[in-house]
């Protein structure tokens, strides 16, 4: 998405103390029963509860977008696209404790298994970038097509896949090579990525093609595309963008954008099996690690939706403050 000039512009209940001691030496730096909300015209986190009930907010770096939990879920890295940085934010602390310099309009990130590394996409240089977390300096840069934003960096950490939205197609591309070493077509205007590794398979949402590519991850080629149709909505408003994958992996979950839905795809079969209505541009999406809810932000009514997947319907929506975008969630 490109840069508007219009978005150019925790507390934590002390009980939550009383937590910390009993969640796994691993995320002994984590907050537990938290929801992050990054939300662009603010220029903060919104911080609830994994219920829905706001518990405060955090002031970060020029709009917010993107975010990801590094190595012990103590920080969370979020990417902020009119400050030109990755701001670092200390979650017990609730506030940002560093920034990271990067280029014009980073969208989209993902870390090295090893957490050190952060590969960006930079849409106004139309780079993959990759810098060292911990000296904040650039690392190097790979040329994609034009407007890069989804990134997704293989499990063993050897190659990033981008998205190009101008391009129509998928950057595979080589780290240690520092190059792509395929371009694959997938539809109009890809957004974003989830990869589903027991089938082999990377899900992109094609956001002007109301479709999804399942790319194999074997061939590098894609497959065959999920065509998505909502009754009574015009395909120019079926919009994907985000997605979340069910922890067993049978179901992938994808926010249909203007159509105002979300909808449950059968990863088995690649059938839409349920929609559910939500707010105003479903946008980002998150799911809780045991499964039972799934939180949608919806960008133009300024709210997060809970959604119960097992009966596939709304619980509750709550205010999240001015264009909400992304979500990430510590049980």
């Amino acid at each position: 998405m490109t840069r508007m000039g219009s978005m150019k512009h925790l507390w934590r209940p002390l009980a939550a103390l009383t937590t910390l001691a009993a969640i796994p030496a691993a995320f002994a730096g984590a907050v537990p029963d938290r929801v992050y909300v990054s939300v662009e015209k603010d220029h903060k986190l919104q911080v609830f509860n994994t219920r829905g009930d706001r518990v405060g907010d955090i002031a970060v770096c020029q709009r917010p977008r993107h975010m990801m939990f590094l190595p012990g879920h103590g920080q969370i890295i979020v990417s902020c696209g009119d400050s030109d940085q990755l701001g670092i934010v200390d979650v017990a602390a609730g506030k940002q404790v560093a920034t990271v310099p990067v280029g014009e309009s980073p969208e989209i990130f993902d870390l090295s298994p090893d957490g050190k590394t952060a590969y960006v996409s930079i849409e106004d240089d139309n780079v993959l970038a990759a810098y060292d977390i911990a000296s904040k300096k650039p690392l190097f840069q790979v040329p994609t097509g034009k407007e890069p934003e989804g990134v997704h960096v293989t499990l063993d950490g050897k190659f990033a896949y981008v998205t190009s939205e101008a391009a129509d197609a998928v950057h595979y591309i080589d780290l240690a090579q520092q190059k792509v070493v395929k371009t694959i077509k997938t539809g109009k205007r890809p957004r974003r990525l989830v990869p589903l590794a027991a089938a082999n398979e990377l899900w992109v949402t094609n956001e002007l093609e109301a479709s999804i590519a399942v790319i194999d991850t074997h061939t590098q080629q894609v497959k065959l595309k999920i065509a998505l149709p909502v009754e009574g909505v015009p395909a120019s408003d079926v919009t994907p963008v985000g997605m979340a994958v069910s922890p067993d992996g049978a179901n992938v979950w994808v926010g249909l954008g203007r159509a105002n839905r979300v909808a449950r795809i059968n990863a088995a079969d690649k059938t839409m099996a349920q929609q559910v209505p939500v707010g105003r541009r479903a946008w980002g999406l998150a799911m809780h690690p045991n499964g039972k809810t799934l939180y949608v932000v919806n960008g133009l009514s300024d709210e997060l939706t809970l959604i119960d997947t097992a009966a596939a319907k709304a619980l509750r929506t709550v205010s999240t403050g001015r264009t909400p975008s992304g979500v990430l969630v510590q049980p």
